[in-house]
């Protein structure tokens, strides 16, 4: 009797079927900054105030006989104001001060003002200064509750939390919870300013956002100084402008490159790509790095969409297989909008190639180069398990989204831009396991997957990383979300663990990471993807960051 072989179920993803195509809104600044000018004129004019101002200011930092209180505010309002970076060893040297001080007498708002400051500044600070607000039965005090401005800093200071600091976390939510409460009946500038604390904490904000935004609240407080109202003005007027100019020298570079053209599935978001590189480092000196950030990040985002959103499998296994070799003889082999894209990326790399020459940072290009190849790799990854609709265990996912967060092909690219990293620094970039790197990228995952879950879910069509959760562990939707918004408050205590842990890494490179977290924290607020969508969010931000001055 004849033996009959049994079907074989051929369950691979399918090779040659396109994912559902999106279309994608315009860029919104197309002509806003292609006929900027800068007056240098202005410019100086603007130098020799800001000179003079800071002397004085210097003068008041110096000032002997002030007490705690009067340092920390100043301090404080420094930073909020945007102006800290010019007086960066000044601050460093009263804070080793005060570091050493009693805090036993402080008040809430003088010790939460502290407690926040040093950690800012990376001193290791206990927790434990807040014990003398709870009262016998270990609750936070009842005469607490109504004292708004000690609240207020204290919701700030919490922010910084680690693992562990219990009394942080029941103080997180007893200082929202009455500042909310309050807030109706608050008076401005104080109610501003706790408005804006709930809908956006400082420490976890976008530092030039925050200074815009505070620089309008402080200028009706009655009890502003003037002096420091100017000079925060007049920065950030200055500032603005080398802003445009940068921004106008980026138009003029996409222009040239003219890939948008041939792209028709892609996102044209490089000014919003320009406000992660201002997040990454706003001080005039790391122009280079603003536009490296701008520029690279445009470049993945034409990567992301034409694996996600046009190639079919067997075009993207040819695309990561020709990336690998890194050979413009393997063009031909490509359909003609991933020859522009690889184009693109070989133009890209040869340029970073001559200005890392140029900068004596050589050994960073063959890391740079293995980064993009490696998120290529990962890209394809991906695809495999969205179009075969074969989700992977959750923590293998995450392990892959540490790579498709662009962390790395960024914090390469920025290299010749600063002067304090060596070979050293990229070797404890992408040498696993990085704690400070991972987490940070992860929880840049968790807060990008929330806000673009119903993009790239298609209605369906394509599973995503909330799918993911949410068929390993039988939850529900809503669910997987609240553990997403979970996953996120983690990754800022690994984070802010990682901020006050002594390290060898140049500081403005390490910083460059904790923004990496808040910009991410900013563009999808509120699970709102801002990148692809800047209408509602992003893109009133930019008008105030980059187009409109403040009148001084």
């Amino acid at each position: 009797m004849a033996m009959t072989k049994a079907a074989v179920v051929d369950d691979s993803p399918p090779k040659n079927v396109r994912p559902p195509i999106l279309t994608f809104q315009p860029s919104l600044w197309t002509d806003t900054f292609s006929t900027f000018s800068m007056d240098e004129q202005v410019q100086e004019k603007y130098v020799n105030e800001i000179n003079a101002l800071k002397e004085k200011a210097r003068s008041m930092l110096k000032a002997e006989g002030s007490t705690t209180i009067d340092k920390l505010i100043l301090i404080d309002t420094l930073e909020r104001l945007g102006v800290a970076y010019h007086f960066e060893q000044e601050i460093e040297e009263q804070l080793q001060q005060i570091m050493n001080e009693d805090w036993t007498d402080y008040d809430l708002f003088t010790t939460a003002l502290q407690f926040r400051l040093l950690r800012q500044h990376r001193y290791h600070v206990s927790c434990s200064v807040f014990d003398k607000f709870k009262n016998t039965c270990n609750k936070f005090k009842e005469t607490l509750r109504t004292n708004a401005k000690g609240l207020l800093s204290l919701y700030d200071a919490t922010q910084l939390r680690i693992h562990g600091e219990d009394i942080l976390e029941e103080a997180v939510s007893f200082a929202e919870n009455h500042l909310k409460r309050m807030l109706p009946r608050l008076e401005s500038p104080l109610k501003d300013q706790v408005k804006r604390a709930l809908e956006q904490s400082f420490y976890r904000g976008v530092t030039r956002i925050e200074t815009r935004n505070y620089i309008s609240i402080y200028e009706k407080d009655n009890s502003r100084n003037e002096l420091l109202l100017k000079l925060a003005k007049l920065d950030f007027n200055f500032v603005q402008n080398l802003y445009k100019k940068e921004l106008y020298d980026l138009m003029r570079w996409w222009k040239d490159v003219d890939l948008m053209s041939k792209l028709p599935y892609s996102r044209d978001r490089l000014v919003e790509c320009y406000l992660w590189g201002v997040a990454c480092r706003f001080e005039p000196q790391y122009s280079y790095v603003r536009k490296a950030v701008a520029k690279s990040m445009q470049m993945v985002t034409n990567i992301d969409d034409t694996y996600d959103n046009y190639a079919t499998l067997e075009e993207a296994e040819l695309l990561t297989d020709i990336l690998q070799r890194w050979d413009t003889n393997e063009l031909d082999r490509l359909p003609d909008c991933m020859k522009a894209v690889y184009r693109f990326i070989l133009s890209y790399y040869e340029d970073y190639e001559r200005e890392a020459t140029e900068q004596g940072q050589t050994f960073a290009v063959a890391y740079a180069k293995e980064t993009v190849k490696q998120l290529g790799r990962a890209y394809l990854k991906e695809l495999n398990w969205f179009l075969g609709r074969r989700m992977p265990p959750f923590d293998e996912y995450f392990a892959n989204t540490v790579i498709t967060s662009c962390i790395y092909v960024m914090f390469t690219a920025i290299i010749p831009g600063m002067k304090s990293v060596t070979k050293e620094t990229i070797d404890w970039l992408v040498t696993e396991p990085n704690k400070m790197v991972i987490a940070t990228a992860k929880m840049g995952r968790y807060l990008e997957d929330l806000g673009s879950h119903e993009r790239e879910n298609r209605g369906g069509e394509m599973l995503t990383a909330v799918d993911c959760y949410i068929k390993q562990y039988g939850v529900s939707k809503q669910e997987a979300v609240e553990k997403f918004v979970e996953l996120v408050e983690d990754g800022w205590k690994d984070v802010n663990t990682e901020w006050v842990a002594k390290t060898s890494i140049p500081k403005d490179f390490f910083e460059g990471l904790l923004n990496y977290a808040r910009v991410a924290e900013v563009t999808y607020k509120n699970c709102q993807d801002g990148y692809t969508n800047p209408e509602k969010f992003l893109a009133p931000q930019i008008r105030a960051l980059f187009v409109d001055p403040i009148i001084t």
